[in-house]
């Protein structure tokens, strides 16, 4: 493969950005879809424009959604819990855990000390319109063990108090600085089983 090809150099350097890939891993998957050109390029282009064009965020509850289609938080039922997560992929592995059934609110991101939720564009003032609007018992603050999440879930937790809510955050087993994302199942499970009342 010729590196100083304008198109492969460019396509290498936007697969670096995925997360866990660097210059080497891009570059064996760029020659692996180059060589299977029909088979994978193709598909994927479609499907990548595909996303593009027709998946949008909700501006609700932060799921991905099918635009202009009304998105799964929508739908009536009677879960009177909400889980309050960073991001989609936290949602994902909470999800397949199979450990917790009820809304999910994806914030988007975290904040710190130095900024508020609006600089961030996190989905804060959807999640209380959620709360007061589905008669929610209580609220699950997920979000991880760093600096940044626990700054969150301050600030959610001071915005929501006052609602007359149970506020609840996973405990044990969640380790200082660790992210959701990269839980195992049991130590995701003894978090939420073992969730505990915020206090002030």
């Amino acid at each position: 493969m010729d590196n100083d090809i304008t198109e492969i150099k460019e396509l290498i350097r936007q697969f670096s950005k995925l997360p866990g890939l660097g210059p080497k891993s891009a570059k064996r998957i760029i020659l692996k879809l180059i060589n299977n050109k029909e088979n994978m390029i193709k598909p994927l282009a479609k499907s990548l424009a595909q996303v593009f064009k027709n998946v949008v965020r909700c501006e609700d509850c932060g799921n991905l959604k099918i635009i202009d289609k009304i998105c799964i938080c929508s739908s009536d039922n009677s879960y009177d819990k909400i889980c309050v997560v960073e991001n989609l992929a936290d949602m994902w592995v909470i999800e397949s855990a199979n450990i917790f059934k009820g809304h999910y609110h994806i914030l988007g991101g975290t904040m710190n000390s130095n900024e508020n939720y609006e600089q961030k564009n996190l989905l804060i003032k959807s999640l209380i319109k959620r709360i007061k609007k589905n008669n929610l018992k209580e609220v699950i603050i997920a979000t991880s063990a760093t600096v940044e999440g626990q700054t969150t879930a301050h600030y959610i937790e001071d915005t929501i108090k006052n609602d007359k809510i149970k506020i609840t955050k996973l405990a044990q087993g969640l380790p200082v600085g660790g992210e959701i994302e990269q839980l195992d199942d049991g130590t995701l499970f003894s978090a939420f089983k073992n969730r505990v009342p915020v206090t002030d």
